[in-house]
């Protein structure tokens, strides 16, 4: 197996995740001198803020059309002509109405970068490898978000303040460019060649490059998988259909526990969540330093354990995990035991990276037929933003008319579901080939 070679494949299309982690959170520096210099009341504000959000939501939505129609490789180079034109226009942006417009181009970029990186990934790899390859997209995710807490700390540190907030939303033009380059260099999906260009001759010449120790006889055995994987009987590109039913309701359970753990209200938060526990002076130390740290060290061993316990596991240690730490921070607000809810975030934060965080990409980007995958993987994307936007919305108002031990008692109650779901409903894809998923889901024609 030419590891280097579908290593590099993988890193590229994996670094459409740094940029959506870059994008989601550098915003977070640059927001109070925004408000200030366009003199925002807080609706404007809001919208401001949350243009990029909702441009998620309809990046998700839509991503799996040019997956789909335009292929894998030539919507990855979109997304980050996206994100490039996005942090651009951003910085040099002169009004609020033209801000929101340009980082709502950079929220179609993440939305569409959620559909299609992961599905390129899971293409190109081998069962063995294809959870840690998968899995690289998150890991660059919460990259990103270190990465983006960095920057806006140094570029405020030492510019002027004046300009400092441009550079902050410029800067990602850098990446941004980047990434498009490289994606120049990738090779199609060899399965979209197949299933959807009809063109196997160059899908076997990709599947020779990721496996040269393979024999003529077993690369033509492969592509002829994935041939006869297409299913040409009548409706079978359909997607809301009952032959699809298990995996829609994975995709919508997974992206519902996912966003229902109370993860976006933690990150997006957490200087309200300390300043209920009498350490508002060090939220943002506390959420730029320690939770990014927590993530990133979390998700790498999510990533390095993914294909050896397999998603299952992972997805028992996040629950566990999560039912755990929401559990004691909900106790601990109850009997005003403060001290020890930065440890119990910290170990919420590490139980998502383990497990949710982890698996979620990996495993939208595999339950799916080859011929549905960019439609499966743009539905799991977009309802778990839709629930994304939606907490993110109505958590300031539920923070207003609830007590902290309540909202933690629910995402922890939220948590035992997933547990509960787990174990009856999610079954183990380490090591199952693609084109064998359809019959161990009860998909097969």
């Amino acid at each position: 197996m030419n590891h280097l070679r579908l290593f590099t494949w993988s890193i590229i299309a994996a670094l459409a995740g740094f940029l959506f982690g870059f994008d989601t959170i550098v915003i977070s520096g640059a927001e109070q001198k925004i408000q200030e210099i366009w003199r925002l009341d807080s609706v404007r504000h809001g919208l401001c803020m949350s243009a990029a959000l909702w441009g998620t939501v309809v990046g998700a939505l839509l991503g799996g059309w040019p997956t789909e129609r335009l292929g894998r490789r030539r919507t990855l180079l979109l997304i980050g002509v996206l994100y490039f034109v996005s942090a651009v226009w951003s910085a040099l942006a002169t009004g609020s109405v033209t801000f929101m417009i340009a980082r709502f181009l950079g929220g179609l970029g993440v939305g569409g970068s959620t559909v299609a990186s992961p599905l390129y990934i899971a293409e190109i790899s081998p069962a063995h490898l294809r959870g840690r390859l998968a899995a690289m997209f998150q890991f660059n995710i919460v990259l990103g978000v270190l990465v983006a807490f960095v920057s806006n700390y140094l570029l405020g540190t030492y510019l002027d303040e004046g300009v400092a907030w441009r550079w902050m939303l410029g800067i990602e033009a850098f990446p941004a460019l980047l990434y498009a380059l490289f994606c120049l260099r990738l090779p199609e999906s060899p399965r979209w060649l197949i299933v959807h260009a009809r063109r196997p001759a160059e899908a076997v010449a990709v599947f020779r490059q990721i496996n040269p120790e393979l024999s003529e006889a077993q690369i033509a055995a492969l592509a002829e998988a994935v041939e006869a994987s297409r299913d040409e009987a009548p409706g079978s590109a359909k997607f809301f259909t009952e032959r699809l039913r298990i995996p829609i309701m994975l995709a919508f359970l997974l992206s519902f526990f996912n966003q229902l753990s109370g993860i976006n209200a933690v990150l997006y938060f957490a200087p309200r969540i300390f300043e209920w526990t009498g350490l508002a002076k060090k939220a943002a130390l506390l959420q730029s330093v320690g939770i990014g740290i927590t993530n990133l060290i979390a998700t790498y061993l999510g990533v390095w354990m993914i294909d050896k316990l397999g998603r299952r596991t992972l997805l028992y240690i996040g629950s566990i995990g999560y039912i755990t730490s929401l559990g004691l921070c909900a106790w601990a607000f109850h009997t005003q035991n403060f001290k020890i809810v930065p440890a119990c975030i910290f170990a919420f934060i590490a139980a998502h990276a383990v497990g949710q965080g982890a698996v979620i990409w990996v495993l939208l980007s595999e339950i799916f037929p080859n011929r549905n995958r960019a439609a499966g993987q743009a539905f799991g994307s977009s309802t778990h933003w839709f629930f994304a936007a939606a907490l993110t919305l109505v958590f300031p108002k539920m923070a207003e008319i609830l007590p902290p031990a309540s909202i933690f008692g629910f995402f922890c109650f939220m948590m035992c579901l997933q547990l509960l779901w787990v174990k009856l409903k999610v079954p183990e894809t380490k090591n199952v080939p693609l084109e064998e998923m359809q019959k161990k889901l009860g998909m097969a024609a």
